[in-house]
């Protein structure tokens, strides 16, 4: 064991009271999954940013633009530059909206739903792993949860 650990490979500065703030908790979780999901996409060129907004243009829900920057907490410019690099890969396409016509929709194309699918099996199992010390129920309350306290 070293000076920097305590049991169960906990880090020493784990025992500060800073350690129970939530607000660092959700940022350490985030960025220890952001750095094992990239690392995971990177074998189907994609990165976690590029991955959702596929994944969320899989989805079925058709959302343009301006929805997926603000429910990715993005810069809407982020997002263009992020469809331009999946379209300019074939993986997805803007479509004029059925309800706005002026709004641009974000669709899969089918190549982009079978990178898709091969990605999101990827993220899953970096999910289980990152997870692993939770339970099942654990793992379902720990989501239930987050998503409260992010939409209700």
């Amino acid at each position: 064991m070293s000076a920097e650990d305590i049991e169960g490979g906990v880090p020493r500065l784990a025992q500060a009271a800073i350690a129970g703030d939530i607000g660092l908790l959700l940022a350490k979780l985030r960025a220890a999954g952001s750095v094992v999901n990239n690392k995971a996409l990177a074998e189907f060129g994609l990165r976690e940013r590029s991955y959702s907004v596929l994944r969320l243009a899989c989805s079925g829900l058709e959302p343009t633009q301006r929805e997926l920057a603000d429910f990715l907490s993005l810069d809407p410019s982020q997002i263009v530059t992020l469809v331009d690099e999946l379209e300019s890969r074939g993986l997805v396409s803007r479509e004029q909206g059925r309800t706005d016509r002026r709004q641009k929709t974000v669709l899969a194309t089918p190549d982009g739903e079978r990178l898709h699918e091969k990605a999101e099996a990827a993220v899953l199992e970096c999910e289980r792993e990152q997870l692993a010390a939770l339970t099942d129920t654990e793992a379902a309350t720990l989501r239930k949860l987050l998503r409260k306290a992010l939409w209700t």
